[in-house]
């Protein structure tokens, strides 16, 4: 039986948690490059999350302008555009070179940066 992945969570000396479980995704986001995109459910994978909603949910409370969070760039796993905000979601994608036929992710695959291979 494989082993299960254990999740990082960086803790100061005073052993209290450094920032919450937002921060945590953000900073997984943050590291998507332009032009590339990935889903709720690869970053719940790469934290261990338990449902990849708490991904979406994050993305719905990202607003850093000192510190810019890239939540157009997360999709869910058909290549969808979800959620809020679709239309300049979209825009902001096609700025980076990403191509979106109605709410589709064109060459989702091929475009899919996988958060567990590249960090």
């Amino acid at each position: 039986m494989a082993k299960k992945k254990e999740r990082l969570i960086a803790v100061n000396p005073s052993g209290k948690k450094e920032g919450s479980l937002a921060d945590l995704i953000y900073d997984v986001v943050r590291q998507i490059p332009r032009g590339r995109v990935t889903s709720y459910g690869a970053i719940a994978k790469v934290l261990n999350l338990p449902n990849p909603r708490m991904v979406g949910r994050a993305m719905n409370t990202a607003d850093d302008p000192k510190n810019p969070i890239p939540f157009q760039r997360v999709i869910n796993s058909t290549g969808r555009l979800t959620g809020d905000y679709r239309e300049w979601r979209k825009k902001l994608l096609e700025k980076e070179g990403v191509k979106v036929k109605g709410d589709k992710i064109v060459d989702f695959k091929t475009l899919f940066w996988d958060p567990a291979k590249e960090l």
